[in-house]
């Protein structure tokens, strides 16, 4: 009862956040088409690089579901630089991720995560910038087969439609596609939590949960591991709570679903072997030092993690968990989801 007690307490802190995070992502889809993000993420140099770091984060897309817009902007005139960079901050956190992030992992570890990845795309993305360019690639496919439904490239949306028709639509992409991008990993990623934190004493993990040994290690198995930055957060508060130091943690947080085998590689295809080197140098070296960075000043401040996780249950009513999580899993469901689609007004999803 202890592992199911567990689990049922995070799935209930996390609920009403991610169905926050999700309405979110569709208002992000239905709003910012991507030729608004090639106009905006034009160019080469430091300017472009942090343009594309910051416009990508809060886009609500996986890590191998970043790669058609990424590329699109690489073949349309952006520069190896920000190409990266926009690669590595899409999928590194969303406005999705951070609604999670703050009820599983506290206001600390939220801002934290957020400015990581932002800072891990720009260090990466003039990394790889830094290369000279071998010309435009020859290569035409522009999707991968990564995903289930993420790695389409978003449909253009018309001037003209309505504000109804492209609000319904960006709801739709966040409540289908996005949710069923994330909901088999979301679900890992609880029962990974919830086993942490019940059988696994925090004594145990804290002998070797700080320290750069223990953040290189996180860095090598989260590179090649495909995960979602939302289903990334529940392992991450189990790590924590178990023990793992917040930098620690926090290298999980940002190499894991930042790039996936997938996406290494597309890379090497279209910018070449170089810059596939440089692009993990660029992911691991800054996920280690931001690490370390996030330990030094959590121990210099004496602040508590554990506590400002803790904190984020009391804000919601239980009663609202319960209602975000019972909806989250009829979504989940595709049939249950075609039901429910039909007894309301309008299009099933």
């Amino acid at each position: 009862m202890t592992l199911l007690d567990e689990i049922l307490s995070i799935a209930l802190t996390a609920a009403p956040w991610l169905l926050l995070g999700l309405l979110a992502a569709g208002l992000v889809k239905a709003f910012i088409p991507e030729t608004m993000l090639q106009r905006w993420l034009g160019g080469r140099g430091i300017a472009a690089v942090s343009r594309a770091a910051v416009i990508g984060a809060p886009l609500p897309l996986c890590s191998c579901g970043a790669i058609p817009t990424a590329l699109a902007l690489h073949r349309g005139g952006a520069g190896r630089g920000p190409t990266t960079a926009f690669l590595v901050g899409t999928p590194g956190i969303g406005v999705d991720s951070v609604a999670i992030s703050y009820a599983l992992l506290g206001p600390f570890m939220m801002a934290a995560r957020a400015l990581g990845a932002v800072c891990t795309a720009i260090a990466t993305g003039l990394l790889v910038g830094a290369a000279r360019e071998t010309g435009m690639p020859r290569h035409g496919a522009t999707q991968t087969d990564c995903c289930a439904a993420g790695c389409d490239a978003p449909a253009q949306q018309g001037r003209e439609q309505a504000i109804y028709t492209r609000l319904a639509g960006g709801l739709r992409y966040a409540f289908t596609d996005v949710l069923d991008d994330i909901s088999v990993w979301l679900l890992i990623g609880l029962l990974v939590a919830g086993s942490m934190i019940a059988f696994m004493p925090p004594e145990n993990l804290a002998a070797w949960g700080s320290g750069l040994l223990p953040m290189v290690f996180m860095a090598l198995i989260g590179i090649p591991m495909y995960i979602c930055a939302t289903a990334a957060t529940p392992i991450a508060a189990g790590l924590i709570l178990a023990g793992v130091s917040p930098g620690t943690a926090l290298v999980f947080l940002l190499a894991g679903p930042i790039t996936s085998m997938a996406t290494l590689g597309v890379l090497r295809r279209e910018l070449g072997a170089g810059a596939l080197a440089r692009y993990l140098t660029g992911i691991g070296v800054s996920s280690v030092l931001l690490g370390t960075l996030v330990d030094l000043l959590v121990t210099r401040a004496g602040l508590d993690i554990a506590g400002q996780m803790g904190a984020a249950r009391e804000l919601l009513p239980q009663w609202l968990g319960w209602m975000a999580l019972l909806l989250l899993a009829v979504l989940a469901v595709r049939p249950a989801r075609r039901a429910l689609g039909r007894a309301l007004p309008g299009s099933a999803p």
